[in-house]
């Protein structure tokens, strides 16, 4: 049985946190800045815990059960 392979985009966008959760950044902080205020660019900068309905499909792109 051959190994499985993660998924390349996804091991670089995922993170586990020490509980097992899943940590992912913020969409939207990458261009076009200039015309988003200070208070969206501050609130996107922390990251995130991902949602109930997504964990599935990431844990298996990451090969984590």
């Amino acid at each position: 049985m051959p190994k499985v392979k993660t998924n390349s985009g996804a091991k670089k966008r995922f993170t586990f946190t020490g509980t097992g959760k899943i940590k992912r950044r913020h969409a939207f902080k990458s261009h076009i800045l200039t015309k988003k205020t200070k208070k969206q660019k501050r609130n996107l900068r922390h990251s995130a815990i991902l949602d109930r309905d997504n964990v599935a499909n990431v844990r298996l792109l990451l090969c984590k059960k």
